[in-house]
């Protein structure tokens, strides 16, 4: 059995992976003031309610695109499991199978992205990943990281407007039955998420401009199944995506080793 760990600006992912398939996968918030036996408690206690020992656990690997947060989750579960995880970042990228663009700037999460798409697809390939941030991360059918695209995740975008603004509220990430908004949710619910509708095609489609064409879409992250008109523009809807990446990265490190 393994612990997968994908710290992101908002959650923490833990997926539990054995015989091939994710068994479960939890979440909770990623907190820079919780200390790493807060961490640990909870994991504990995830485990137990799934009646996996922790001696079951064989290896670890923690992908974090949160520095400061780094540290917490990697003693966290050095002192729960009894050993250290594999750590997403430069000093592993050697072992994969990809020619990665500027391996000190582009985030774990983004590298893990592009290995599970090039695993399963072995195609030029666009991994939309709904998270804090919207991001378009292309890899090519050869294996080499082509570039990315960064833009406001749909709760960012909405978080600004209630933040930045006096009169607007903020409201679930809904889509409305018009692009004529009759109320203020419903104006902020058809400018965003009516318009990232058009915002990701767009860009998907200028992307396989440059490429002439042949590129694969395929959406991942915790709200990539939030805009129901957008799953035309998708090959694939994989919600497990960064954590299938982030557990190959592992398995290539540990056949290196």
């Amino acid at each position: 059995m393994q612990i997968i760990v994908d710290i992101g600006n908002t959650d923490a992912v833990f997926g539990l992976y054995d015989q091939n398939a994710w068994q479960h996968i939890w979440r909770t918030p990623a907190r820079l003031d919780e200390p790493s036996q807060s961490y640990g408690r909870r994991l504990r206690l995830w485990l137990l309610e799934a009646n996996v020992s922790l001696s079951a656990i064989q290896t670890t690997v923690l992908s974090s695109v949160v520095p400061n947060l780094t540290p917490t989750m990697r003693v966290m579960l050095t002192e729960l499991l009894g050993f250290e995880p594999v750590v997403v970042g430069p000093g592993v990228y050697p072992l994969l199978p990809l020619e990665i663009l500027r391996p000190h700037e582009i985030g774990a999460d983004l590298v893990a992205n592009a290995l599970a798409a090039y695993s399963r697809y072995r195609h030029n390939c666009v991994v939309v990943d709904f998270g804090t941030a919207l991001t378009f991360t292309t890899v090519s059918a050869e294996g080499k990281i082509l570039g990315v695209a960064i833009a406001p995740g749909l709760k960012t975008a909405i978080r600004s407007l209630f933040a930045n603004t006096a009169q607007l509220p903020e409201v679930p990430i809904e889509v409305p039955q018009s692009a004529l908004g009759t109320s203020t949710t419903h104006a902020i619910q058809a400018g965003v998420v009516l318009g990232y509708d058009g915002l990701i095609r767009s860009l998907i489609d200028r992307i396989r401009a440059e490429l002439h064409g042949d590129c694969l879409a395929v959406a991942t992250g915790g709200l990539s199944g939030r805009i129901p008109s957008l799953q035309t523009a998708f090959v694939d809807i994989v919600p497990s995506l960064t954590l299938d990446g982030i557990r190959l990265i592992g398995e290539a490190v540990r056949m290196a080793h």
